[in-house]
């Protein structure tokens, strides 16, 4: 049965344990964990408390920069991906989201060809671990900084060349949901798809992301997951609310106003209770 998760960086100011507290007490029974916030609470101290609490991990956030774009090295990128690979196994969480990095100088082709090196080298141990690595492709808009996979034509290319059941993608409808003929296309995606992130907007992203509460932007929400539900898709639905709308100085009770809302905006789209 497909079940809600609250992605981390909806709650952007909350610490971890926070987040646990909160997202626990609304009924939420999964959490998109941010490895930012996991490392500001301690590995050891966040296994303890989702234990606790019972929320389960849908998600790691994330790895990758395997471009150099933002500063390190393939080979430092690759490691810190292994390094994610083990935190994920130890956090019980069955998938790494992972982002190519930008383009930068270099063509596409050859940026093609870091992404693809770093996945093979990065498979035996997701096998071993039994985690899948989720690459993520984002709308041109606000894709600049993290990767150059902005289409599902890409990114279902690139599963296609690496060839390994443990390499998926993740459909975010903030990002994809922007194609009118995405619907159209689920049923050829699903087999691929490794997680759904669920994010709505009014306009299509222009720089940096600015997302709005699910069902009051112009993202076909209720068209794309019962296209979803049709194909068989019964994963995690993570909600990512991040920017500007989302950001305010009031944070606190808009946090958990987010948390319900999210909630019932979720049972009414995808009808589980």
């Amino acid at each position: 049965m497909a079940m809600l998760s609250m992605n981390e960086t909806t709650t952007f100011r909350w610490s971890f344990e926070k987040d646990v507290a909160e997202y626990s007490a609304a009924g939420i029974p999964a959490i998109g964990i941010w490895r930012q916030k996991l490392s500001d609470c301690g590995q050891a101290r966040a296994i303890e408390l989702l234990a606790e609490s019972g929320l389960r991990a849908s998600c790691l956030l994330w790895a990758g920069g395997f471009t150099g774009s933002d500063g390190r090295s393939y080979h430092e990128s690759v490691e810190d991906a292994a390094d994610a690979l083990r935190t994920a196994a130890k956090l019980q969480c069955s998938t790494l989201v992972v982002y190519s990095g930008a383009r930068g100088g270099h063509t596409y082709n050859h940026a093609l060809r870091l992404i693809q090196s770093a996945l093979t080298e990065l498979i035996p141990t997701a096998v071993q671990l039994g985690i899948t690595l989720a690459v993520e492709p984002m709308h041109p808009g606000c894709a600049a900084d993290w990767t150059f996979l902005t289409s599902i034509d890409d990114t279902l290319s690139l599963l296609e060349a690496v060839g390994n059941p443990r390499v998926k993608m993740v459909l975010d409808t903030y990002h994809l949901g922007q194609d009118p003929e995405l619907s159209q296309r689920i049923s050829a995606i699903v087999p691929h798809l490794a997680m759904v992130q669920l994010g709505d907007a009014r306009q299509p992203p222009q720089g940096e992301q600015n997302r709005c509460r699910l069902g009051e932007g112009n993202i076909p929400l209720r068209e794309i997951v019962a296209a979803l539900k049709s194909a068989g898709y019964d994963g995690y639905y993570d909600v990512e609310l991040l920017g500007e709308e989302i950001e305010t100085s009031d944070y606190e009770p808009l946090y958990k106003s987010l948390l319900q809302h999210a909630k019932t905006a979720f049972e009414e789209l995808v009808g589980n209770t």
